[in-house]
């Protein structure tokens, strides 16, 4: 059995001239290190994986650089390790992938790239370890360690990355203008970046985002997408979406959220900033669930305000209908962004829909009938909408914020009394419509939906219970009124 990484550092210096070493102890770096004096080529772990060994984050994706064929590399080390590792050859790319228990050891050659203005995707040739370090995207991603025999360990950090990550910076290590404006996706990377790991992006190559900006219309929304995810997902996103606002990115990949800036002034009466609290939420959200779709929902909870923004004389700002306009919105969105369209999408639009219910409830007395309602509408979903709705308490009052929760915790009482005694959560109504035709041997028509929904309302006001003999008794005064009478076989 291949044991697990173990990494120590020989030296540790980050500022002195003395070699920084690393003592690699896989077995898969030593094989590597084996073949390739064999096979007479070198090799490098380069980018990310040593990245996250200085910053001491997990990480399973191992990169390594072949200054010859990494294909060849590959399937020597994957006939070396046996059945313990499965390889994956892309010979289009040149690269190759080697599954070791739970890591994932990519092989490529060093490599050189050059770009044309309408594409990301590079031409490609044969590199020296040099030509491949200065295409790589930061200099913190630039770091790294030679697997050959003669230097194994050793830490190769050509664009002085080490000091970046004491300082956490991320820098490009070419002309930021022409790194971004190769490839644009880079810039999306650098905000990322900068969000997961708490870092600065450096004056210049912030400065060369806002003006290389318009280059992202050619990256694909699919792998945008996935670096939304990525800052959505990290401890504190608001980061990234400043980042994303602050360089102009955000008003060409997410219009809809970039609307929700400033805030206006009629009459000494202003309305908050719904971005900023928009940011606001899904920080607080973050902070209790890593749920992504839970999270899309505080991102999108207030995306309608702007378009129903009005100034009333007397009354100051509403935004009446937003929750339903903007549930209207959410399939577009995911649409235009290419996020599922599925269950997830479903999700979020009822998260949408609904987050204003739960406010209501805490706002006057809470009735049985309401959160039965509430219960019903929301579902399973019910736990998360009310995550959702806490976190939207974004008030700087800490006193009107204790109240609020006091008063959310309420409400979920009431919710698990109600769900405990009445059980409508998800509920179908106990008569269904194929019941209501053989019963009044009709068949389907307006007047069965009228019947169905007679007892459907009954059960949330709690006129009668969610049990089968008193929806029956109910279907048939409401058929009788409706002009039907039960057929003698009833």
């Amino acid at each position: 059995m291949i044991t697990a990484i173990n990494i120590t550092f020989v030296h540790y210096h980050f500022w002195s001239d003395t070699a920084m070493k690393f003592s690699l102890e896989h077995p898969v770096f030593g094989i590597v290190s084996e073949l390739v004096s064999d096979m007479n080529v070198t090799a490098y772990v380069i980018g990310g994986y040593v990245r996250d060994l200085l910053l001491n984050r997990p990480s399973k994706d191992i990169d390594i650089v072949v200054v010859g064929s990494g294909i060849d590399l590959a399937r020597a080390v994957a006939k070396k390790i046996g059945k313990k590792g499965r390889i994956t050859v892309y010979r289009n790319f040149g690269t190759a992938l080697l599954r070791v228990d739970d890591l994932d050891v990519e092989f490529v050659g060093a490599r050189r790239e050059s770009y044309q203005s309408e594409s990301r995707k590079p031409s490609v040739e044969d590199g020296t370890l040099e030509d491949d370090q200065n295409r790589r995207d930061f200099t913190i991603n630039s770091l790294g360690v030679s697997l050959n025999k003669e230097s194994f360990g050793e830490l190769l950090d050509p664009f002085d990355g080490m000091s970046d990550l004491k300082r956490k910076i991320i820098r490009t290590p070419l002309d930021p203008d022409i790194t971004f404006s190769d490839d644009p996706l880079r810039m999306m990377r650098a905000i990322r970046f900068a969000t997961q790991l708490g870092f600065e992006i450096e004056e210049q190559s912030l400065k060369s985002i806002s003006q290389n900006r318009a280059r992202i219309e050619i990256i694909s929304k699919e792998r945008i997408i996935d670096e939304l995810n990525k800052i959505v997902m990290a401890d504190k996103p608001s980061t990234g979406f400043y980042l994303l606002e602050k360089t102009g990115l955000l008003a060409l990949v997410f219009p809809e959220l970039d609307w929700l800036k400033g805030v206006a002034v009629i009459d000494n009466l202003r309305h908050k900033d719904n971005f900023r609290h928009t940011l606001a939420v899904l920080d607080q959200l973050s902070q209790r669930t890593d749920k992504l779709w839970l999270r899309w929902g505080a991102i999108m909870h207030d995306i309608a305000k702007p378009a129903t923004r009005k100034y009333i004389k007397g009354h100051g700002w509403t935004f009446h209908g937003h929750e339903f306009l903007g549930s209207k919105w959410v399939p577009d969105i995911f649409r235009r962004l290419h996020l599922p369209m599925g269950a997830s999408m479903k999700y979020v639009q009822k998260l949408v829909l609904l987050h204003l219910r739960p406010i209501s409830l805490v706002e006057e007395e809470v009735t049985d009938s309401a959160v039965r309602r509430l219960l019903f509408e929301a579902g399973d979903d019910i736990d998360d909408l009310m995550l959702l709705c806490e976190a939207d308490i974004t008030s700087k009052n800490d006193e009107k914020v204790k109240q609020f929760l006091a008063n959310f915790q309420l409400v979920r009482q009431k919710l698990k009394e109600i769900e405990e005694k009445d059980a409508v959560r998800n509920f179908q109504p106990p008569v269904d419509g194929a019941l209501i035709m053989k019963t009044f041997n009709i068949g389907p028509c307006r007047e069965v939906g009228i019947i169905k929904n007679t007892i459907k309302e009954a059960i949330l006001e709690g006129t009668i219970r969610n049990e089968f003999n008193e929806a029956f008794d109910l279907m048939l005064r409401k058929g009788k009124e409706l002009g039907f009478n039960a057929s003698e076989s009833q």
